[in-house]
């Protein structure tokens, strides 16, 4: 189809180019990502570009250095006038909202009724739409059925249910064996997911910028932690660090089945179903949930957004390059799933319909898409907050703070964060 789409246009584009001729601008599009993404995109903007009458000229690199890339052309007015901004940058490029420019004012170009109002709102700053996110990306649950059909119990909906689970694995498979995985920025986000499902909210407000829970709700999602390494749920983060602290699709008791369900990124599917062989095993769930919890307390966030630069003597033209790319056949199949499957709901019936989604990517996103979560903070993910709960959070898996100690040690370097990061 890819390439019907491409002779489609290339005998249509002499008149295309005539009617757009008088608008046709020279724009400059920057993104991050690999080999693949960089042929996808390119591919997706010249077919828009010629679409549209517009020059094009396509600045990508890797991730590493692209952050500082463009906050330099930021400060100096450079920018290019559509960019790939992470989600967490946003706040940085647009503290008050003016930074970029408001994607609302060129409604008439871009097709906003693609996105949900919630996830126009995780790119909104201050009432202006700086970011349109390009693909959702949350925590799900990713089980492997054989692991849990060879301990002759369910995947489970329930934290109980995961203790359960970890007396059946032991039992029936042996005491190497565990029915979950958590350390690290996972045992971080399995405390974050006991406060959230308990309280409704994140971590951080995402309009005040102030943490939202109070220390000893904190310390009760810590020591629910602990319970999962004290009931053989999850193996000790001690334990992981011992295996040198390798990726989850790295490590033998993956493969093995011998950890059979861990609480990942939706869009990592592909990876951590590598060392299976033959067909994977992995699928996709809701994550537990708590006794009496609030909403799902996942967390969900845009993986990335694209922004037009608030500078852009174009910014019209870089609309429709924009929703070419994200809303329109010509651009959405080239592009393809090289940033996900699409959070715009046309993007993902065009891609579904051509075949391009695989089963268990759909499943996870759909998990995503319709969980029950609380508006996450781009701070969450901030460098200093994320050394202050996860780092703490190490203190008290190795035994050196009390949960309550660890809690008021969290919340105070996070506030100590956010004040560096907000000011």
């Amino acid at each position: 189809m890819k390439r019907t789409v491409t002779l489609v246009l290339a005998s249509g584009l002499m008149a295309t180019t005539a009617l757009s001729a008088a608008q046709s601008a020279d724009l400059r599009v920057s993104w991050w990502g690999g080999d693949a993404r960089h042929t996808a995109t390119q591919e997706a903007l010249q077919i828009c570009g010629e679409k549209y009458g517009h020059n094009i000229s396509p600045e990508f690199t890797g991730f590493d250095g692209h952050l500082e890339r463009l906050t330099t052309q930021l400060a100096g007015g450079t920018e290019p006038d559509l960019m790939q901004v992470n989600w967490p940058w946003l706040p940085l490029f647009s503290p008050d909202g003016t930074g970029l420019a408001d994607l609302n004012d060129y409604a008439d170009i871009i097709d906003l009724s693609q996105w949900s109002d919630s996830l126009l709102a995780t790119g909104t700053r201050n009432g202006h739409l700086n970011g349109l996110p390009v693909s959702i990306t949350g925590r799900v649950l990713f089980a492997n059925t054989d692991a849990f059909e060879a301990a002759g119990v369910d995947v489970p909906d329930s934290w109980d249910g995961m203790i359960e689970a970890a007396a059946a694995f032991k039992s029936e498979l042996g005491e190497d064996y565990y029915p979950f995985d958590a350390a690290g920025y996972n045992a971080m986000l399995i405390t974050a997911l006991y406060a959230s499902q308990k309280t409704g909210v994140g971590f951080i407000d995402p309009v005040t910028n102030e943490i939202a829970w109070d220390a000893a709700t904190l310390a009760e999602a810590i020591t629910f932690y602990q319970g999962l390494v004290d009931n053989g749920v999850v193996k000790s983060w001690e334990a992981i660090a011992g295996m040198g602290n390798p990726n989850l699709q790295e490590r033998g008791d993956w493969a093995a089945g011998e950890v059979a369900s861990s609480y990942e990124w939706n869009s990592t599917y592909s990876q951590i179903s590598g060392p299976f062989e033959g067909e994977s095993p992995l699928a996709p769930f809701p994550a537990p949930r708590i006794e009496g919890a609030v909403n799902d307390g996942i967390f969900r966030k845009p993986s990335m957004t694209f922004a037009i630069s608030a500078n852009s003597d174009n910014p019209e033209a870089a609309a429709e390059i924009l929703n070419c790319l994200m809303v329109e056949e010509d651009g959405v199949i080239p592009m393809g799933t090289q940033r996900a499957i699409p959070a715009s709901q046309a993007a993902v019936e065009i891609l579904d319909a051509e075949g391009l989604l695989a089963s268990a990517d759909l499943e996870a996103n759909r998990l995503v898409l319709a969980a029950d979560a609380p508006e996450p903070s781009p701070y969450f993910e901030d460098p200093g907050v994320r050394t202050a709960y996860e780092g703490v959070l190490e203190e008290f898996a190795y035994g050196l703070l009390s949960a309550e100690e660890a809690a008021q040690a969290i919340i105070d370097g996070s506030n100590d964060a956010l004040a560096r990061a907000t000011r």
